[in-house]
């Protein structure tokens, strides 16, 4: 490649909007890779997670079932469990309450919040990817009729349009829109990777969440088909 026409010629060449929208490129791109491998890390680990559900179903207690589950107070299953336990405590100690709201509805209520929760921080860090997603090509773009704009100008002034004159200049503005996709890309496929990822931990909430209200309300989790009849673990803390 000729080096009158690489990237370090283009910043070169470039006047302070040019290299000013190369940065933010930049800048946008780190962030989303960021987001990305941090939060594909976190899907990770509360996959790693989702496996030890089984194990804190087939504890002696809850207490032991708590430990199975890990000490990480992150772990959006533990805080599920710890919140359901907490409710229906609460709920046990407080006689006003049974007036107001009955056990299930309680129930319902603290471990939705604790969903709630754990939702927001799934979804932490997926605007940063939706707005580079979204907004990285027209950066690109605007680089790009800049370089042209700034070349037509060079022209005019030459007082002729020979290839040899057009070519570099229109394609070092070209190579801004490349720059835009380069960075909207990686960040559209992330968000929907991330988006699905979240999906499925949610969906494994919401059936771990179902499955402590069933035990905290009748003391034994809801058998679903394929699921072996095994005892449920005793209540207690």
């Amino acid at each position: 490649m000729n080096p009158d026409f690489g990237l370090l010629n283009l910043w070169q060449q470039g006047d302070f909007v040019t290299r000013a929208v190369a940065v933010l490129l930049l800048g946008m791109s780190l962030a989303s890779w960021m987001v990305i491998i941090l939060k594909a890390l976190d899907l990770r680990r509360h996959a790693a997670e989702a496996r030890r559900i089984e194990g804190f179903w087939h504890a002696a207690d809850f207490a032991d079932g708590l430990s199975k589950l890990g000490t990480d107070p992150s772990n959006p299953y533990r805080a599920l469990a710890l919140e359901g336990r907490e409710a229906a405590a609460h709920h046990n100690a407080q006689p006003q309450l049974h007036d107001s709201l009955d056990a299930s509805e309680w129930l319902t209520r603290s471990l939705r919040n604790s969903i709630d929760e754990a939702t927001a921080r799934l979804q932490s860090g997926l605007a940063v990817l939706a707005s580079v997603g979204s907004t990285a090509p027209f950066i690109g773009l605007f680089g790009t009729v800049w370089g042209i704009y700034h070349a037509l100008i060079s022209i005019s002034t030459a007082g002729q349009a020979t290839i040899d004159k057009v070519a570099g200049p229109i394609g070092e503005a070209l190579v801004m829109t490349a720059l835009g996709l380069a960075v909207a890309i990686p960040a559209v496929l992330g968000y929907n990777a991330l988006v699905r990822g979240n999906k499925s931990v949610l969906g494994k909430l919401n059936r771990f969440a179902h499955d402590l209200h069933a035990y905290f309300m009748t003391g034994a989790r809801v058998p679903r088909a394929g699921m072996p009849n095994v005892v449920s673990m005793k209540k207690g803390s």
